[in-house]
């Protein structure tokens, strides 16, 4: 081995030592060295799998499990090569969600592993295929695999079991038994909190525990997990369990209506997992889409969703609810439709296929459209689905859904008295949950039916209470009475070294910096986009830093070489999984792996161009785009440490990327002065 320090200590020993400490970056280059000079053996290729993934280089991490596979299949060791490529399966379940590929990688683990024995591999080889099963929507092989990845793993890997377990528990609720499997979801997160399992299997399972809960609807419990899966997130998570971290938080965020922070953390979360996820970084999109339709931006709302769906993610119902917001009841009600009946085959982890919890968001929208349009047969088809799968789940949030859509169809229909009823205890339901948005949509439906029976001043509380929410949802300023009232317009001006800023009637002063002057620019020109560049020139002092910029060199291809390699050979086993499934008449998972297909061609269709050039990135606009980002987040950070209502407010009007713009709402217009 090289001697790296001239101490005796060789590059790969100092890796090691980086690894353990936590550095991941200087771990990768250790190790990355280490190979380049040849001394990487079988055990260290799987250490630097690991720590590649660690380091946020999931496509070294599946390389190098898939250069282990076929080393030690050459060497006849079965067993070895086995596990690898079950840890390739894994990966690319979990942060991937491509199921044709993972499929083949299990293929390959299975031919290889001695059915009589019982060892580590065999363990996860029974836990990857009982979720790749559950996401397939083949919960009878699922089941069977899970008890197998348990009855294995407690004798041979208890991350295995641990994650099994999980497996288990929510087959036994999709089974309808939900007192059973939330207490076998209790005792998997208990095992956990242990610390007896690896960083990577740890968040595993608490990512897979909140995904059981959410889908559920059991918000309370999603919280308290999510709660104790971030404290252990803040020194021990590795790889992509930061931003699915973030994802959860930001779900349980715009559950209790606090919308800004929610919008905040997913698009933290989608930077945290670019690096390790392509096709899943819809989650993330299409929770955005969700968070801005609540604060009133469906405009916002359909960019994020279309670009989930553009990922290959299924973006409804929120698209749906999209074309209703902007009065297109006709399209809505053909997209719901269409989601219902052909549903796309995309694997979700908080809802899987073939079960009435991935139908029950889309019944309860399709109820609101169908009234919309005065469609009342479809609504009360509806509403019966959904009644049947809250009394089969017993969660509080499916009852107060289905009380709600049943109010609402009972309303439409003229039976004022009778939704008066069913929806009052909707009300009181939802805010027994703390679920402000739903509280509020059902005060209004509440307040309708209060008109209809003449009952003037309940209409009243209603509608106000129902406003005052929506207003604080959405992120509308409030006065601040912690600074000194002025009746002063808004104002944001610099003096000096300070920047005196006047908002609602408070006046604060907040030190000069970069992401100020970007601020200050954006809110004088409500509604006018400005490229990054131009933001960035407007603060320079040189008039050719924006020609420079522009000249720079690019950031090379959309995908690198090893990207494109990896698309490849993804694509080479989705063609051999659509074959088999051919062969074996199985439409459902013919679908599946065709829908894969088209994605991973739809990538690779926009990284290369004609005649098999690269596209490029370009680089200025994206360091550009960063820096300005980072710059404006920080200063709205200290405007809201002055202002919490002016961080409110400019959390949901300024928008940045490679345009930003300040886009104040028309209904509360809030005009500035320099």
């Amino acid at each position: 081995m090289t001697d790296a320090t001239g101490d005796g200590t060789s590059a790969l020993e100092q890796a090691r030592g980086a690894a353990a400490r936590g550095a991941w970056a200087e771990a990768y280059a250790g190790y990355a060295s280490a190979q380049e000079a040849g001394e990487l053996g079988p055990a260290e290729l799987a250490e630097f799998a690991g720590v590649a993934y660690a380091a946020g280089h999931l496509d070294v991490s599946v390389e190098t499990w898939e250069r282990l596979h076929d080393e030690l299949a050459g060497l006849g060791e079965d067993n070895g090569a086995a596990g690898a490529a079950v840890r390739v399966a894994m990966h690319l379940l979990f942060d991937t969600a491509l199921m044709a590929p993972v499929r083949g990688w299990l293929r390959r683990a299975e031919r290889l592993l001695d059915p009589a024995a019982a060892t580590p591999a065999h363990a996860w080889f029974a836990a990857v295929r009982s979720y790749e099963r559950l996401l397939s929507g083949d919960l009878d092989a699922a089941r069977d695999w899970a008890g197998r990845a348990v009855a294995t793993g407690l004798d041979t890997d208890p991350a295995a079991a641990a994650i099994g377990r999980v497996a288990q528990a929510r087959l036994v609720i999709f089974d309808g038994d939900v007192e059973r499997g939330l207490a076998l979801l209790d005792d998997a997160g208990a095992a956990t909190m242990s610390g007896d399992l690896d960083p990577l299997s740890t968040g595993v399972v608490y990512c897979e525990l909140v995904c059981a809960l959410q889908g559920l609807a059991q918000y309370d419990l999603a919280e308290q997990w999510t709660e104790a899966m971030e404290r252990w997130a803040r020194t021990n998570a590795i790889g992509s369990i930061h931003g699915r971290c973030r994802v959860h938080r930001a779900e349980i965020l715009r559950l209790r209506g606090r919308c800004a922070a929610a919008e905040e953390q997913v698009l933290l979360a989608c930077d945290e997992l670019r690096p390790y996820v392509r096709r899943e970084l819809g989650w993330p999109l299409a929770e955005l889409g969700r968070i801005r339709l609540r604060r009133g931006d469906p405009a916002g709302a359909q960019n994020a969703l279309l670009a989930a769906h553009r990922l290959g993610w299924d973006p409804e119902p929120g698209l749906s609810l999209v074309r209703l917001a902007d009065g297109d009841v006709g399209a809505a009600a053909a997209t719901i439709r269409e989601a219902l009946i052909r549903p796309l085959p995309v694997p979700s982890k908080e809802l899987p296929p073939t079960t009435g919890l991935r139908r029950a968001p889309l019944l309860a929208a399709q109820v609101e459209i169908a009234v919309a349009g005065a469609d009342l047969e479809t609504a009360r088809e509806a509403v019966r689905e959904l009644e049947d799968v809250a009394d089969r789940f017993s969660s509080s949030a499916l009852s107060a859904s289905a009380r709600q859509a049943r109010g609402t169809v009972l309303l439409a229909a003229g039976d004022a008295a009778g939704a008066s009823a069913l929806l009052a205890d909707a009300v009181r339901v939802w805010s027994e949950i703390g679920a402000p948005y739903e509280t509020a949509q059902c005060r209004l439906r509440l307040a309708d039916a209060h008109r209809v029976l003449g009952h003037h001043q309940a209409e009243t509380l209603e509608r106000e209470a129902a406003r005052i929410e929506f207003e604080r949802i959405a992120g509308t300023p409030a006065v601040d009475q912690s600074q000194p009232a002025t009746t002063e317009p808004n104002t944001f001006g610099r003096e000096g070294d300070y920047w005196r800023v006047v908002f609602d009637g408070r006046c604060m002063n907040i030190r000069d910096s970069k992401g100020m002057h970007h601020l200050a620019r954006l809110l004088t020109a409500p509604g006018r986009e400005f490229h990054v560049l131009d933001l960035v020139a407007a603060d320079s002092e040189d008039p050719t830093v924006v020609g420079r910029l522009l000249h720079a060199d690019d950031a090379g291809p959309l995908l690198d070489d090893r990207a494109k390699h990896m698309y490849r050979r993804r694509l080479t086993e989705i063609e051999d999984d659509i074959e088999e499934a051919r062969a074996d008449h199985d439409i459902g998972r013919q679908a599946q792996a065709e829908f894969e297909r088209d994605f991973l061609v739809a990538e690779l269709s926009r990284a290369v161009g004609l005649g098999g050039r690269d596209r490029r990135a370009g680089a200025a606009s994206e360091r550009a785009r960063a820096a300005v980002t980072q710059a404006v987040r920080k200063a709205v950070g200290r405007l809201r440490d002055a202002s919490p209502a002016l961080g409110d407010h400019l959390d949901r009007t300024i928008r940045t990327g490679t345009y930003c713009a300040y886009l104040p709402d028309p209904r509360f217009p809030s005009p500035w002065t320099a």
